[in-house]
């Protein structure tokens, strides 16, 4: 029987509600490199939902596997129609507060290093600059038979001439740009292959039970070990992909900061969290800081 990724995590502990104040996130900053790494919460306000939080798309939706996409045609057509759709909505994303802020912070030299777990490329394209994508990017398009690269706005020319009328409402989009679509509203949706090899095409992002690449593992790690704190923005860290930097960070003795509404997987190694949506907890940052916010850093993913 083949194992299941961890979807969801249930603390086996009393885990402190967290403080509204963020003054320890503004006095980690003003002591300068902090390592941030950035879950799917700092990007809700983007009007792209997490996974796990309140309304949160697991709730209602189980992300494609790496097993399930490699093993059939017809698990991959459900994908490529439903992530299809989602594309167009996804790839008008704009940053937010909280991605123009860790922008700033960047800017002022106050941040070693920004790791996200996000596919969503708003982190870019709110200013900052050095991102490691930890999970992949959903603007990139790889084969896996011959390992060719291509940009995603590409492939979606080729769908969309492959499928002219493809017009079906979607009941939600997810974190990972995939659409709520039925069978019946999927149907016959062709998909194309990959145009030196014929080869099958995968978004180039980590899927769920799907390893991120040792050497960028090994890289985030040399980060961690470079970094004076680290500072958790918006993620649960149910999934080891994150919350291994976040254990890390803590056996070195580096403080973690973490900013979350909810309890996190991570709590017991934070030495503090601060419950409040990323938006207001990073603009109130940026204000005690006197750290000019680029307005304007608002163009899409």
């Amino acid at each position: 029987m083949r194992m299941r990724p961890t979807l969801s995590w249930t603390p086996d502990e009393d885990l402190s509600p967290g403080t509204t104040d963020p003054e320890p996130v503004a006095d980690a900053l003003s002591a300068g490199g902090v390592l941030v790494l950035s879950g799917a919460g700092i990007s809700t306000e983007s009007g792209i939902p997490d996974y796990r939080g309140e309304g949160g798309s697991l709730s209602r939706h189980t992300p494609m596997t790496y097993q399930d996409f490699t093993a059939g045609a017809k698990a991959r057509r459900r994908y490529w129609a439903r992530s299809h759709l989602g594309w167009r909505t996804f790839g008008r994303a704009r940053p937010n507060a909280g991605h123009r802020a860790v922008a700033a912070f960047g800017r002022c030299g106050l941040l070693s290093g920004v790791i996200t777990q996000n596919v969503d490329g708003l982190h870019q394209a709110a200013g900052s600059e050095g991102v490691v994508e930890l999970h992949g990017g959903l603007d990139r398009v790889v084969c896996l038979s011959c390992g060719a690269f291509s940009p995603r706005r590409e492939l979606a020319r080729r769908l969309e001439e492959a499928n002219a009328g493809f017009r079906p409402v979607a009941a939600a989009i997810n974190p990972d740009g995939d659409a709520d679509l039925t069978d019946e509203q999927v149907g016959d949706f062709r998909v194309v292959s990959c145009t030196v090899c014929d080869g099958i095409l995968k978004p180039d992002v980590v899927f769920f039970g799907e390893a991120v690449p040792p050497r960028r593992v090994e890289f985030c790690r040399e980060l961690v070990r470079e970094a004076s704190s680290l500072l958790v923005l918006g993620s649960s860290l149910t999934v080891m992909s994150g919350l291994r930097f976040v254990r890390q960070a803590a056996q070195a003795g580096k403080p973690v900061l973490i900013v979350n509404r909810d309890p996190t997987r991570g709590d017991r190694h934070a030495v503090t969290r601060i419950a409040l949506p990323l938006g207001t907890a990073l603009t109130t940052v940026t204000e005690r800081l006197g750290i000019p916010v680029d307005a304007e850093a608002a163009g899409p993913a």
